[in-house]
């Protein structure tokens, strides 16, 4: 199973706008964050997880031809404002099947109607096959998907487990019968904010409180805000088993 990650910023991604913080300046280009979300694919299929507003360029700048079916983890708009850009796949393979709890599908298909219209649809428009999911394990193209749900600050989302590899953004906490999905993971995603604490997110020292109880073999930090640092100082204070993810990243399981 092969993990790209084709962003691995906050939802303002970086360099932020009108922001003078020096990371957004920086010339390493793992300094460089497009909204959060990774594609993951394997020999029998390939899924998205969030389809965030840079979805396209993501898409162009990782040469992918094919998406199976999008996980959402949550209704906020850095993991869905890109959904109306799916249009060339369902042109070519029809309907998306799109995965989601049951308030974020209400929320898309608020603000997506023309998407999930089955009668008097607008020409070329995107279309997709709603299914919806809470917290039982679902099969996807020979794999066991396992939805983790957390919460970010008061709001329920959910992760994904598929294997021995979990990725989970926008975490604040995470119960303890949620924790037993992570049992025996090999490979977690986390958010990582920022070095101050966030009400709703998961800052560097929490994340790092998370990752030292789940233990994992390897973790990798995402959804990273210009005020986390510079990649390759705070990759230098990070446990041997812990990495800053960067945009373009792939990793194998």
């Amino acid at each position: 199973m092969k993990i790209t990650f084709l962003g691995t910023g906050t939802s303002q991604g970086i360099p932020m706008l009108l922001s003078d913080e020096p990371v957004n300046f920086s010339t390493d280009n793992k300094d460089k964050r497009m909204r959060s979300s990774i594609y993951i694919q394997w020999e029998q299929g390939a899924c998205l997880i969030d389809c965030g507003a840079d979805f396209r360029v993501q898409i162009l700048n990782n040469e992918i031809k094919r998406i199976d079916g999008v996980f959402i983890t949550h209704e906020h708009a850095d993991h869905i404002a890109g959904l109306d850009d799916i249009r060339p796949f369902c042109y070519k393979n029809g309907p998306m099947p799109l995965y989601a709890m049951s308030r974020v599908m209400d929320s898309l298909s608020e603000r997506y109607a023309y998407i999930f219209k089955t009668k008097n649809r607008y020409p070329g428009a995107a279309a997709v096959i709603p299914t919806i999911i809470d917290d039982l394990p679902f099969e996807f193209y020979g794999k066991k998907v396992i939805p983790i749900q957390v919460d970010h600050g008061g709001l329920p989302i959910l992760g994904y487990r598929i294997d021995d590899f979990a990725y989970l953004t926008d975490v604040k906490t995470i119960k303890t019968s949620e924790l037993q999905k992570l049992k025996g993971v090999r490979i977690i995603v986390l958010n990582a904010l920022r070095i101050e604490t966030h009400p709703t997110h998961l800052n560097l020292e929490e994340a790092l409180a998370l990752v030292k109880q789940i233990q994992p073999v390897k973790a990798y930090f995402t959804h990273i805000s210009h005020r986390l640092g510079f990649h390759e100082e705070v990759s230098k204070n990070l446990p041997k088993n812990v990495f800053l993810a960067y945009d373009g990243l792939e990793i194998e399981l």
